[in-house]
């Protein structure tokens, strides 16, 4: 999954969102050096990719793209599924999600002095293109392709994928609701056993 589905299933708590969103950026124990929460909030971060990465609606999904993405076909999911939770986020909160968002970036910027330096680096750009708004719209997730494929320096042809996101769109959108009812139940079962 993307950012706006880690911090969504950060179930509220400021240090497990803090710690869930910046996980990919934090290697091996390095996490130990954080509060309790934040920990947690890494390791759910490595919970729910690897429960992704190995669910069969997400392989379903996978099979449904061009094959001349190979590998990165997993992260071109994770940025559809964020799409698709944008656009049916009135089924899963009640706060609206441009609230949402600018309350995620206040928190973030509140703690920037305990962010990786990696994570410092991303969030100016994440905030001033408001991408967690923005994965509702075509034009969003095309530009979060295009910026990918960049930094692939073309390999990963990800500018592409819109057109596989049109194609099948509908089958995206169910794979995405059945998937996500699991993941949500698996997130909340991960913070139990994470106590």
């Amino acid at each position: 999954m993307n950012f706006l589905a880690h911090l969504y299933l950060s179930a509220d708590n400021t240090e497990i969102m803090i710690g869930n969103f910046i996980a990919d950026h934090i290697k091996g124990s390095k996490f130990t050096q954080y509060t309790p929460d934040i920990q947690r909030g890494i390791r759910l971060h490595r919970a729910i990719d690897s429960f992704t990465d190995t669910h069969d609606i997400v392989r379903q999904s996978k099979r449904r793209l061009d094959k001349r993405y190979g590998h990165y076909s997993g992260v071109i999911i994770d940025i559809f599924y964020d799409h698709f939770l944008a656009i049916n986020w009135r089924q899963y909160s009640e706060i609206p999600l441009e609230t949402y968002v600018q309350s995620v970036y206040r928190l973030l910027n509140q703690h920037l002095d305990i962010l990786p330096v990696k994570t410092q680096e991303m969030l100016p750009y994440m905030i001033k293109y408001n991408w967690l708004y923005n994965y509702q719209f075509a034009k969003g997730i095309q530009e979060v392709l295009n910026g990918m494929n960049r930094r692939t320096q073309g390999k990963s042809k990800m500018n592409l994928a819109s057109q596989d996101l049109l194609e099948h769109y509908d089958d995206f959108n169910k794979d995405f609701k059945l998937f996500f009812e699991h993941l949500r139940e698996h997130s909340i079962k991960t913070l139990e056993e994470l106590r």
